[in-house]
């Protein structure tokens, strides 16, 4: 049953519940409907997609870790052409708000899939991923530098009439400039963090564990470090902060909330417990009348 007392808004975008998917870790939403009711969702945040069809990155590209993994996917996908196409048909009227995550190696590419994402009636929001450590070309590349992260979100900006999400990278040495720079630059709201950049490596065979050398770590290994981004963000910037990290429970999406965050996104948790996204959210409630609190607005940013 939907419980009112957990609605939110981030900026124009309204949603049931301040829990979403996280890009990457849940599909297109449709791979879940045998696990979970999508409706109980917030919203989904779909995986990656690129202005032309990749492949990603050699095998392997997966490797755990304590209280963690990392991936070195490098945003396979069929393209923004196949994506509307194909895809876009099947997911148009699922119930929760469908976001799609965008990418590219170019400002030209994030501006070509900005603009045909533009164009589908039913996709309220975008996020623009300028903040993935697992390609060669474009993605954290655009992140990590203040005037190069400007430029692309000006760009996509001119180009894109909804809600803009711009996906922040921990992989910085102030992210509260970047941040900054991207709300000057139009970005109605900030989602943060991305994966940690990071490495594995088998001592027996004496060589890194994904093909790539590195990749981006997940999980609950780096909640802590995402708490701590969300907080210092959501405290110098005018616009909402959705969090994410090694969420694994309602408590740590509490603690998001609590830091700042308007909303959070459930990401590696999603490969453990395909039903934890739904889940969390009846701890919402639960944590509502556990205190005594009438909504879960009223908890934002008390941290």
């Amino acid at each position: 049953m939907e419980d009112n007392r957990l609605k939110v808004n981030i900026g124009s975008l309204e949603l049931k519940n301040p829990v979403l998917t996280a890009s990457g870790t849940f599909g297109y939403g449709t791979e879940y409907e045998d696990f979970l009711d999508l409706s109980a969702l917030g919203g989904i945040v779909v995986k990656g997609t690129t202005g032309e069809r990749r492949e990603g990155n050699a095998y392997p590209r997966l490797a755990e870790t304590p209280s963690g993994m990392i991936n070195a996917v490098g945003l396979q996908n069929k393209g923004v052409e196949y994506f509307c196409k194909e895809i876009y048909p099947k997911i148009k009227d699922i119930n929760p708000n469908v976001i799609v995550n965008v990418s590219g190696s170019s400002i030209e590419e994030y501006c070509k899939v900005a603009s045909a994402i533009n164009d589908l009636e039913t996709i309220p929001a975008i996020e623009l991923n300028i903040s993935c450590p697992n390609v060669k070309k474009g993605g954290m590349g655009f992140g990590v530098d203040r005037q190069m992260a400007f430029e692309v979100v000006s760009e996509v900006r001119k180009i894109y009439k909804k809600h803009l999400i711009v996906k922040l990278t921990p992989n910085v040495t102030n992210i509260v400039e970047i941040a900054q720079s991207v709300e000057k630059a139009g970005a109605n709201s900030l989602s943060l963090i991305n994966t940690v950049l990071a490495m594995a490596v088998d001592s027996e065979k004496r060589k890194p564990l994904l093909s790539t050398i590195t990749g981006g770590l997940s999980g609950p290994a780096i909640k802590p470090i995402a708490l701590r981004c969300v907080w210092q963000v959501s405290h110098n910037v005018n616009i909402p902060v959705i969090g994410m990290g090694g969420i694994r429970n309602a408590a740590d999406a509490i603690e998001f909330l609590l830091v700042g965050a308007k909303a959070v996104e459930i990401g590696t948790a999603n490969f453990i417990n395909p039903k934890i996204s739904a889940e969390i959210t009846e701890g919402l409630s639960d944590y509502l009348n556990r205190h005594g609190i009438e909504k879960i607005t009223d908890i934002i940013g008390l941290i």
